[in-house]
């Protein structure tokens, strides 16, 4: 049994400085509260805590809740995977993609948040769209040389948006009754509609 002296001379822990490490936490912690409580009811204090770090660190490594939450959850980052490879392919990988994360995001993918906080809280949605919108459109401008590439780029999330809302918000119509190889297939033509035409 120790003794009250040798437990005063027992070394103090001192705090290990790991931003990778702490980065890797907070995304993790990010992760869990956004999908258990999604977008709007999520804070920055809750993510810190689970994560064992103070919230000043976290703001430190993303800024904003908007920022942590693109970081954290899949699909913008998706965008820069997606645009790697032949042009041609793209409207395909961007199908492809797209359906196969949103039927595994049970809907805690963005754009599902994105929807959710337009119906409650309209400025939230706002500063959503537009971290995703910032980071989606800088990887898409790599791969889609249009002079009007924005106004594709633009077109793109208005076609996803609209899809995630009826088929994974509203889950009702036509669009919801296909299977997820039918989906991608439609979509397919569209996006390359969108994008080459």
């Amino acid at each position: 049994m120790d003794s009250p002296i040798a437990e005063a001379e027992a070394p103090i822990r001192k705090r290990v400085r790991n931003p990778e490490a702490h980065r890797a936490a907070i995304l993790q912690a990010a992760q869990a509260v956004f999908a258990e409580r999604g977008y709007a009811r999520a804070t920055i204090r809750e993510i810190a805590r689970q994560a064992g770090v103070t919230h000043g660190l976290v703001m430190r490594h993303f800024d904003s809740k908007e920022n942590l939450f693109v970081a954290a959850v899949p699909g913008a980052r998706d965008v820069e995977q997606l645009v790697q490879g032949d042009p041609e392919g793209l409207p395909e990988r961007i199908a492809h993609g797209f359906v196969s994360r949103m039927e595994r995001a049970g809907g805690n993918d963005p754009f599902v948040a994105l929807i959710r906080s337009a119906a409650s809280n309209e400025e939230a949605a706002v500063r959503l769209y537009m971290a995703m919108h910032e980071r989606s459109t800088a990887a898409y401008l790599t791969a889609v040389t249009a002079a009007d590439a924005e106004v594709r780029i633009e077109m793109l999330a208005a076609e996803l948006i609209g899809v995630t809302f009826n088929r994974y918000v509203i889950g009702r119509g036509a669009l919801a009754e296909l299977t997820p190889d039918q989906l991608a297939d439609h979509l397919t033509r569209v996006i390359r509609a969108i994008l080459y035409t």
